[in-house]
């Protein structure tokens, strides 16, 4: 049964819900109000309680300019450590990427984005003999056009010895890779038989894996060498001693220790009293790649010209001898690839494998004295002469390897 309501009631009703509707609207934009009205008050409420602050910092930097007050010493000493530990961390990290070590003269603001290194990887069958015919002729052209900006400008570009990369001098100038008296080397060089080697090239510490300078790191680590340092003679005897007891848990011994020192003559041939920091790093380096590689994996690493400087040097040795030459001339062939070195530098014949000096009458001066017929052979040339054609990369006058007695 429906309920019937009269019109006075429908109206009513009617009156009744708009009435609730319209309070209901009232109440939310009363709501509204009030909230607008606490968020001004809040805002109002932290400005003045930063005023005093602002106010009190203003005054207390006036009083420490009136007074000229400075810091403590605990406080300087804090900071100090502070921005060695920062400079420390970014050390450390331009070693691990490759990047070397970055010119304090240059300003960085407009300059070029460094290209970014992929460290080399081990392939399976990197220690297993590779040949290269001894009548082949590889000598490949260099590129054509500038290795960072991509634009060719012919004469104006500067070829690496070793690799087939050209540079425009202002286009390394922007990367901040070379320091003037570097530049001014290249421009000096690389249009020589001399020649110069890129800032790849240059940097044997590139050619160190993931692994290998992981390495590297934890000994420098461990031994607390900080990287872009130079270091001392007394720096270069402890990081020896230090690496002898980790190693072999003993001391360097006397005709060690004379070994050490001169190293250290090898490593600084302008006699300046200190080892610049990539010399050291490029010397560990090669011995990181003597210890982990073998003759095969490093005859892997040669380029191409490099090759072919060896393929004229066997060559011309083994002139009507049926491709074959001694050992004797295979070691007069290892030293023609430091001829770039002055007099001075080639006396300081020391390698971090050589221990104690090699006298006439020692068991090793026999050794390499029956050993001088041996027959060797284009890939055995090749093979043992590897190393030091890698040594020979730097444009560095420093001696990182030593020489073959």
């Amino acid at each position: 049964m429906g309920v019937l309501m009269s019109k006075k009631q429908q109206v009513e009703k009617v009156q009744k819900c708009n009435a609730v509707v319209s309070a209901f609207q009232a109440g939310i934009k009363d709501r509204a109000i009030a909230k607008q009205a606490e968020e001004d008050e809040a805002e109002a409420e932290a400005k003045s309680s930063a005023a005093p602050d602002e106010k009190d910092a203003e005054e207390a930097e006036k009083e420490e300019t009136e007074t000229s007050a400075g810091p403590s010493t605990s406080q300087q000493a804090s900071a100090s450590g502070r921005d060695d530990c920062k400079v420390n961390q970014e050390a450390w990290s331009r070693l691990r990427d490759g990047k070397g070590v970055e010119p304090e003269d240059l300003d960085k603001t407009h300059q070029l984005t460094p290209p970014a290194y992929v460290r080399p990887k081990r392939e399976a069958d990197d220690d297993q003999p590779v040949e290269f015919d001894l009548e082949e002729k590889e000598k490949p052209p260099s590129d054509e056009m500038c290795d960072v900006c991509e634009v060719w400008t012919a004469d104006d570009l500067y070829p690496c010895r070793i690799c087939t990369r050209v540079f425009h001098d202002g286009c390394l100038r922007e990367l901040g890779y070379l320091r003037a008296e570097a530049l001014q080397e290249m421009r000096d060089t690389a249009h020589t038989v001399t020649g110069w080697s890129c800032y790849y090239c240059d940097n044997l510490n590139l050619l160190l894996t993931e692994e290998e300078m992981y390495s590297l790191m934890e000994t420098f680590k461990q031994c607390k060498i900080i990287p872009e340092s130079c270091l001392v003679s007394d720096e270069l005897l402890q990081y020896r001693h230090f690496a002898s007891k980790q190693q072999f848990d003993k001391d360097l011994t006397d005709e060690q220790e004379e070994e050490v020192l001169a190293q250290f003559a090898a490593l600084d041939p302008e006699k300046k009293g200190h080892i610049e920091w990539s010399d050291f790093l490029y010397f560990e380096s090669l011995a990181v790649l003597k210890k982990f590689r073998t003759e095969n994996s490093l005859v892997r690493v040669l380029t191409a010209k490099e090759r072919d400087t060896a393929r004229s040097v066997f060559k011309g040795l083994a002139q009507d001898k049926d491709g074959v030459i001694t050992k004797a001339e295979c070691r007069q062939a290892q030293q023609s690839w430091f001829h770039k070195l002055n007099k001075d530098s080639q006396s300081c014949n020391v390698s971090i494998s050589h221990v104690g000096p090699i006298c006439d009458n020692s068991p090793a001066s026999e050794r390499t004295k029956t050993d001088d017929n041996r027959p060797v052979t284009w890939a055995d040339f090749l093979r043992e002469s590897a190393i030091y054609i890698l040594a020979a990369r730097p444009n560095s006058s420093a001696m990182h390897i030593r020489l073959p007695l």
